[in-house]
């Protein structure tokens, strides 16, 4: 019977997930009204450099983010003047959990119900809408010269950004952030995972330019824009980027026109 109870217990809980997901997804990609982005900044290792950036950031510090998602909305149709916009939320202490390199299904499936918990946990005490939470961490570009794979899930509409902590990298770092939002809302990576070069067509700035290289912008969800046939380079900044046909889609921004 306890264990009856225990597996009742379990699909009741997953159903809900599933639930409070669905209505998630439809709400924040109707785009009939402003999509808010909270941005919780956590300083990632004992830098002083990193603590000092951290504390630096202020309350314009994502707006590129803001105007991306304006001038290419305006692109698609999109009526508000200012579908996406952020929220500079307060620097955390506390790490999110860490997913292991190894996990299989089971694993990544207990990870994303955990990071699920501490960002209800941790967030959401602002008294704002926060329909997208991402938590940044930053690190000493000197201590950490490369940095391991953020992640932006859908479920929960929670991004995991990790950037490097230096005013020379907040254009770049935008970009990552950007990309993480848009994987939370549906959208799809358009490069190849086995040398991460954009797939032609939907991962090209424009797949119709002539000639076709070099790309002069890159579409966001490949994060990078073909410079040859067998060149391509890591989009500077969000002014570098788009959101291609594929994308648009994927987000609901061509049935929202």
């Amino acid at each position: 019977m306890f264990r009856f109870i225990r597996i009742a217990f379990l699909l009741l809980v997953l159903f809900i997930v599933a639930v409070t997901t669905w209505q998630q997804r439809i709400r924040s990609t109707r785009w009939t009204v402003p999509l808010y982005v909270a941005i919780y900044p956590i300083a990632a290792d004992a830098s002083p450099l990193t603590h000092s950036y951290v504390q630096s950031l202020d309350a314009t510090a994502f707006l590129p983010i803001d105007d991306f998602f304006a001038r290419e909305g305006a692109r698609y149709g999109i009526h508000e003047d200012r579908p996406v916009k952020t929220r500079l939320r307060h620097a955390l202490d506390e790490l999110p959990p860490q997913r292991a390199p190894d996990a299989g299904f089971a694993g990544t499936v207990l990870w994303s119900l955990k990071l699920r918990y501490w960002a209800w946990r941790v967030s959401g005490h602002a008294g704002e809408p926060e329909d997208i939470r991402v938590f940044v961490l930053y690190r000493d570009p000197e201590l950490t010269p490369t940095m391991p794979h953020s992640a932006g899930l859908e479920k929960g509409l929670i991004g995991v950004v990790y950037a490097f902590a230096t005013p020379v990298m907040t254009a770049t770092n935008d970009v990552v952030i950007a990309h993480e939002m848009l994987h939370t809302l549906g959208a799809t990576d358009k490069y190849d995972p086995s040398d991460d070069a954009p797939l032609y067509p939907d991962g090209y700035g424009d797949p119709r330019q002539q000639p076709l290289f070099p790309q002069l912008r890159g579409e966001i969800m490949a994060g990078r824009a073909m410079i040859s046939p067998n060149r391509w380079a890591q989009i500077p900044s969000l002014a570098d980027a788009v959101i291609g046909a594929a994308t648009a889609n994927e987000i609901r921004w061509r049935s929202a026109r």
